[in-house]
């Protein structure tokens, strides 16, 4: 299986899917169902091993309530609820 680099973007979205999520008071099972997600993806999503495609990104914002691009910045993302 051909591997590719682990791309540093991975770990700001899961940091900061992290923090909104602790700022919530969510669980991982909460916010997978808030996202319409399976919790073990989520889960490893936000450990940054697996590799996001922009429909869940876009999924993982909406049940955040932010927009897709906050969770890439690398300076502390705001919930805007």
């Amino acid at each position: 299986m051909k591997s590719t680099p682990r791309s540093p973007l991975r770990d700001v979205l899961a940091r900061n899917m992290r923090l909104l999520r602790a700022e919530k008071g969510w669980s991982q099972e909460f916010l997978a169902h808030e996202a319409g997600l399976n919790r073990t993806y989520l889960s490893a999503v936000e450990r940054g091993e697996q590799n996001i495609s922009l429909d869940n990104l876009h999924r993982i914002a909406q049940g955040l309530n932010v927009n897709a691009w906050a969770l890439l910045k690398e300076e502390n993302p705001k919930s805007e609820a």
